[in-house]
């Protein structure tokens, strides 16, 4: 590749044809999180009730 005087390159096509691949990949990263971080909430409200529940007993 030739860099002329003046000329300022932004990005190289390599990177450009990458974006696609890992666009997707940071979406399924991104919902996995996601799930699993309501997943462990939830189960820590469930403890809490369940722990409430057998103090009232």
């Amino acid at each position: 590749m030739r860099y002329e005087p003046g000329v300022d390159v932004l990005a190289s096509h390599s990177l450009l044809l990458a974006i696609p691949a890992f666009v997707p990949a940071l979406a399924v990263v991104a919902v996995v999180v996601a799930v699993a971080v309501r997943d462990r909430r939830a189960e820590r409200r469930e403890n809490t009730e369940a722990a409430k529940e057998s103090e009232d007993d």
